[in-house]
């Protein structure tokens, strides 16, 4: 673990002004929105071979071409090649989610008194900030930066009593592309009112590549958590912060996301279809990234190495993903052909204050950062976790 927290530490690092580098901008326009205004790309390339191709629909990564140990480069985030993909079928592929990402227990919370209503879109539940989320708008281009660090602003600007939260809420956020090979996404939020907020990325990761054919089973991952929060039958968290020692949900070691996903015995895997869960990485938010999880591909030879400053990780292995979503290599979307690893506040936190507050208030400023860094296995890599 302390040469992963080096590693994440030098890619923050390198995030500052100031270092030589390859890299570039480019905006062009991908298509329409629903009514009629342009949607444009900004594509952000480094030295390295990396690219990584961002909407104003949603604020959504599109694409994120990596290279394997071979030098090969391939899409590794699932996705569509037309606005028309993302309006028939939107699967959240990623989007920036909020005003609250995740679940709230009914549709409802109370802040300083009033209890405020949301759309119940998940069962009898709110979830990633209702029927029309950040996920579903259309955000504003604000600064496109080339360089060492190739970037973008978006903004969104929440009017009071969307999807029924309190305050009108502005929103940005950042994609940077750095010689080290990590992107980052960071966010900001103020509000002229009190309200909640929890914002994240929804991108799905396959690091085979979204087109390869292969399913995400065999992909190694490492969690850095010693708790989860169990769930209710609608995937509400029930309180409590549970050992993962024991349970399919210890990957504090390098495990086989596939080796226990069916494991019928534990409640948890049938209620979430496998896994659909939070993971306690941190007491709470804190000034720096920390690392959240680590993924490995033995084929490709692929690493992600993730961090965030945020206390969870949702992890999510596509389980609602039933192949009628088509995506960019014409490849239907099937159950496990990609994960999901959301850093954020705990699921239904503004109904439950040991979780912590995701309360803002005016004046103040929420943010969050998410890094996703890329390296490779070397090429004699056999390790076989179990």
């Amino acid at each position: 673990m302390r040469t992963w927290g080096i590693a994440l530490a030098c890619a923050w690092t390198a995030l500052s002004p100031g270092l030589a580098g390859a890299g570039e901008a480019k905006r062009t326009t991908f298509g329409t929105s629903p009514d009629g205004r342009p949607v444009e790309e900004v594509t952000l390339t480094n030295g390295n071979g990396m690219k990584a191709r961002i909407i104003a629909w949603g604020a959504l990564l599109r694409t994120l071409e990596v290279p394997d140990r071979n030098g090969q480069s391939a899409d590794v985030v699932l996705g569509y090649a037309d606005m028309a993909g993302y309006l028939a079928k939107p699967n959240y592929f990623g989007v920036s989610v909020g005003r609250y990402a995740n679940r709230i227990r009914a549709g409802r919370f109370t802040l300083d008194g009033t209890t405020y209503t949301l759309a119940a879109n998940d069962g009898p539940n709110a979830l990633h900030g209702g029927v029309a989320g950040f996920d579903k708008r259309l955000w504003t281009i604000t600064e496109v930066s080339t360089g060492v660090a190739p970037a973008v602003t978006l903004r969104y600007v929440s009017p009071d009593g969307e999807e029924g939260y309190p305050g009108t809420l502005t929103v940005t956020a950042t994609y940077t592309l750095d010689e080290t090979n990590t992107l980052s996404v960071e966010y900001r939020a103020t509000t002229d009112k009190p309200t909640v907020v929890n914002l994240t990325n929804h991108s799905f990761f396959n690091l085979a590549g979204e087109g390869s054919g292969r399913s995400i089973l065999d992909h190694r991952l490492t969690i850095p958590a010693e708790h989860y929060t169990p769930v209710d039958a609608t995937l509400i968290p029930t309180g409590t912060l549970a050992p993962v020692a024991g349970t399919p949900f210890d990957f504090r070691t390098t495990t086989v996301i596939g080796a226990r996903i069916r494991d019928g015995s534990d409640p948890q895997i049938v209620l979430g279809r496998g896994y659909d869960h939070n993971f306690v990485v941190a007491k709470a938010p804190t000034a720096t990234p920390h690392p959240v999880a680590r993924v490995e591909d033995p084929i490709s030879g692929r690493v992600l190495e993730m961090g965030s400053n945020q206390p969870g990780v949702q992890f999510y292995t596509g389980n609602f993903l039933d192949a009628t979503a088509v995506g960019k290599s014409s490849r239907p979307y099937r159950q496990s052909d990609a994960l999901a690893l959301e850093p954020e506040l705990f699921p239904d936190t503004p109904n439950q204050p040991a979780f912590g507050s995701a309360r803002l208030d005016p004046g103040a400023t929420y943010r969050t950062i998410i890094t996703y860094r890329f390296s490779t296995l070397p090429a004699d890599s056999s390790r076989t976790p179990k």
